[in-house]
């Protein structure tokens, strides 16, 4: 018993023998970190200040002085730290590594037993003792050294040190440190020899690095052009001299024994550069020249209705295009020269506008459009000549073959305006053709009552004449001639788009410039443009003769012309334009034409039914109302996500056996059966019919359908330019967002997070009917005193707290809210009677939600 205890013993101390050594080195850099940290800190700032060149900074005797006081300084340190330290013991070490275990174990298992050495209880006992504190050996770890030395360095010079050193590593040469003995004087300089130092910087353009031709050993050196070499000699004046063919002013180079200390030259051509001497090198220099930029245009000029040019191009370089331009010049040979163009032009200078370069990235090889609309300059829709030149950083320029085209410019499809147009052209082409201009604006304007729909256009006319006629005996000066062609643009626009304010006049005019453009052949993109005008003009008719019939109150008349009108709805008129857009496309132009023309027939006798819907209703109230009916239909995909998700986590419960779970597949909830049969629900069978129509399909389906919804009742949706309608609008594009996360996580079996979408969903459509609400009562506050339906209905009803609606049908009163003796009675009763309301869960979600604002401000 007692040799194998012993034997334990031995082994467990044969265990510690790594965590000794392990700690007794620790304790050994713990030590020599506390002595020596102050002499190789001295030492790494001084290396770290040699390396940075600060000897090349400094006076003779100011050097030699540094050099002595560190020398001394880090024999002291030196010496202080070595009579400091003192290396560790292994009994040292044993009994730090001891000291963290619990018990002292490790003197435990080396101690004796001071008595009972004859009794073999008390033995036993120590046995049994040692064996626990042999068991404790087994969790040593060595220790950690304590590194920190912040009390004897309290100013952290040793970081300072480090960083001197590190900046130096970064930013010095360690070729610096030897320079110290060259500045000793010329008696130093002889045994160690000269030496020398050499960059090369290359053009800032060109993004290359700085090359440090000390560490570069290949004789052969490739260099950019434009690159600035730097020679650096050190020693004795003269012993150091050097000659390269590389610059234009080699021949300057001063010849031995003149030597400058620096010098400097730009490389131009292949050469060799040579540093005569000892310890002198040669290379071989390489020119790598910059290469001029090139550009050239990809593709044909696009032109939009409005008279936009989009010129796609390309252009690339070796280190980068610095910037282009674009100049157009008049192609007189390709100018058909007839009319107003037969004369001889008026000098004009050519076009020159900047391209556009990428604002960040690249531009060694990039692709661009140049976007510009020179529809009023004098060049426009004539035959021209665009021209591309690039241009780097070196100045070096590079011009694209010239491209014949004819310069974009507005289309004018009504034919007075066409016809001011083209006068404007041979205004601007020669002001000599002053007299035959107003000649044909005079005849083209012959009967004004057939080609003027409006007199302020015709009187503008008529200006622009007596302007023209008065100028032409005498002569037109340029800046006469600027001003007629800015007068004729305006009346030209005028004729073509009409008035703005006109919506009627603004839809016959999209109607005549959608016809002429499918006569004349205009291309895709106009077309779609005028089609796009063509819906903007009908949804703007429509607003106002809608509004017309509100604020006159013709209910009674149009009920009475009905039979000699035709009653359309806005969704028809869009089937219709759709229908004309779906010809254009499929270019069945006769086709379109005819369709065009019977909607125009159409409009002309059209009486609108929106906003004398059902009861009278208004625009607004139409939307509040089919707001709100979506708003409960995403309610109840909402409720049905959360019965499919309590059906996924808990498969065998029945739902609607409990309030928890309502009745998708049972008899006691309000919801459809998985089995698509009724159960128990509330309500008859009919109800329960339509629950199981409207039902039909999957949630996803449900939740897409009621996306489309939403996006039709946004297209009708009143208060337009206005700041609440603007924020309705914005509230129920975010629902419409959240409905198609709702629709995507549904397809996914994400019911969590269909759920959070759908409750996005819903807060969204609350906040797009409040700012809807918001907008309609802003618009009946400035019409005061007419007597719309809604604002009769309004007068008569009280507000939910009892007031009396405002006379002009707003939701404000000047009366009291408070009326009667004891108003701190009628305020309670007011505040227990929003609660008990509140609390009423078969009251609709809007009227619960504005409850619970009320109960929350007071």
């Amino acid at each position: 018993m007692a040799s194998f205890s012993r034997h334990e013993m031995r082994r467990s101390l044969k265990s510690l023998r790594w965590p000794v050594r392990l700690t007794q080195n620790g304790m050994v850099a713990e030590r020599a970190l506390r002595s020596f940290w102050p002499f190789l800190s001295l030492c790494l700032a001084v290396i770290g200040l040699l390396m940075l060149g600060v000897q090349d900074m400094l006076a003779l005797e100011v050097l030699w002085g540094g050099v002595v006081l560190s020398a001394l300084g880090a024999l002291v340190f030196l010496m202080l730290g070595i009579r400091s330290f003192a290396w560790p013991t292994r009994a040292e070490a044993v009994a730090k590594l001891d000291a963290t275990l619990p018990g002292r174990p490790i003197q435990a298992l080396m101690d004796d037993a001071a008595i009972g050495a004859d009794d073999a209880s008390a033995m036993a006992v120590w046995r049994a003792h040692q064996s626990r504190m042999a068991a404790r050996t087994k969790d040593a770890k060595p220790v950690q050294p304590d590194l920190r030395i912040s009390r004897r360095d309290p100013f952290a010079l040793r970081y300072v040190a480090v960083l001197v050193f590190l900046v130096a590593l970064l930013f010095g040469s360690v070729w610096r440190v030897g320079t110290v003995g060259n500045l000793a004087g010329a008696s130093a300089a002889v045994p160690n020899g000269p030496t020398w130092e050499g960059w090369v910087e290359p053009p800032r353009y060109t993004g290359l690095p700085t090359v440090y031709l000390n560490d570069i050993t290949d004789p052969s050196l490739r260099v950019a052009q434009g690159s600035t070499i730097t020679l650096r000699l050190y020693g004795e004046v003269g012993a150091l001299n050097v000659t390269e063919t590389v610059s234009p002013a080699m021949s300057d180079v001063p010849a031995e024994g003149q030597a400058s200390p620096t010098q400097e030259f730009t490389v131009t051509r292949s050469g060799n550069i040579t540093i005569n001497g000892e310890g002198g090198r040669s290379w071989a220099v390489d020119l790598v020249s910059d290469t001029p930029p090139q550009i050239e245009i990809t593709g044909p000029a696009e032109a939009s209705a409005v008279g936009e040019m989009t010129l796609p191009f390309e252009a690339r370089d070796d280190y980068g295009v610095e910037f282009g331009t674009a100049r157009i010049t008049l192609d007189l040979d390709s100018v058909d020269r007839r009319y107003g163009l037969a004369a001889q032009p008026d000098p004009r200078e050519a076009i020159v506008v900047p391209l556009p370069t990428p604002i960040t990235g690249d531009r060694r090889n990039y692709a661009e459009s140049l976007i510009e609309n020179f529809s009023q300059h004098p060049f426009s829709n004539l035959p021209v000549i665009v021209t591309l030149n690039a241009q780097d950083a070196l100045e070096q320029s590079t011009q694209a073959a010239g491209k014949p085209m004819t310069l974009p410019g507005r289309r004018f499809f009504d034919p007075m305006a066409a016809a001011v147009i083209e006068q404007r052209r041979d205004l601007l082409w020669a002001a000599s053709n002053a007299g035959r201009i107003a000649q044909v604006l005079r005849a083209v304007s012959h009967r004004p009552d057939e080609v003027f729909r409006s007199e302020t256009a015709y009187l503008r006319l008529r200006t622009i004449l007596r302007r023209i006629e008065a100028l032409a005996p005498y002569g037109v000066s340029p800046e006469q001639q600027d001003e007629i062609a800015l007068a004729m643009w305006d009346l030209a626009i005028m004729l073509e788009e009409g008035d703005l304010s006109d919506a009627l006049e603004r839809l016959r005019r999209a109607q005549e410039q959608l016809a002429e453009a499918m006569k004349n052949g205009a291309s895709d993109q106009e077309i779609a443009e005028l089609m796009q005008e063509l819906r903007d003009a009908s949804d703007d008719y429509i607003r106002q003769l809608s509004r017309q019939a509100q604020q006159e109150g013709e209910q009674s008349d149009e009920r009475q012309s009905a039979e000699n009108s035709m009653q359309m709805t806005q969704d028809d008129l869009q089937a219709m334009m759709d229908r004309i857009q779906e010809l254009m496309e499929q270019g069945r132009m006769a086709e379109a034409q005819q369709a065009l023309q019977e909607l125009q027939q159409m409009m002309e006798n059209m009486r609108v039914t929106q906003g004398q819907g059902q009861g009278g209703q208004s625009p607004g109230e139409q939307a509040m109302e089919g707001l709100a009916e979506t708003l409960r239909e995403q309610q109840g995909l909402s409720d049905q996500a959360f019965r499919d998700l309590q059906e996924q986590f808990n498969p065998g419960a029945q739902a609607g056996e409990s309030q928890g779970n309502e009745g998708r597949n049972g008899g006691q909830g309000r919801g459809q059966s998985h089995e698509g049969q009724g159960g128990q629900g509330q309500g008859n069978g009919e109800e329960q019919g339509d629950n199981q129509a409207q039902g039909s399909g999957s949630l996803a389906d449900r939740q897409q359908a009621l996306r489309q919804e939403l996006g039709r009742q946004q297209g009708n949706l009143p208060g337009a330019g206005t700041p609440e309608g603007d924020a309705a609008r914005d509230a129920l594009d975010r629902a419409g967002r959240a409905m198609d996360g709702a629709e995507e996580a549904l397809r996914e079996d994400d019911y969590a997070g269909a759920i959070d979408q759908q409750s996005e969903a819903m807060e969204a459509l609350r906040e797009g009917m409040r700012n809807l609400g918001e907008a309609m009562a802003q618009e009946q506050r400035n019409q005061p005193g007419q007597g719309t339906a809604e604002g009769n209905r309004q007068a008569q009803n009280r507000d939910p707290l009892g007031r009396n609606a405002g006379s002009n049908g707003s939701m404000g009163t000047d009366e009291g809210l408070l009326q009667g003796e004891d108003v701190y009675r009628r305020a309670r009763e007011l505040l227990d009677e929003i609660r008990r309301r509140s609390g009423d869960g078969d009251r609709p979600d809007i009227e619960l939600e504005y409850l619970k604002r009320l109960l929350d401000r007071f």
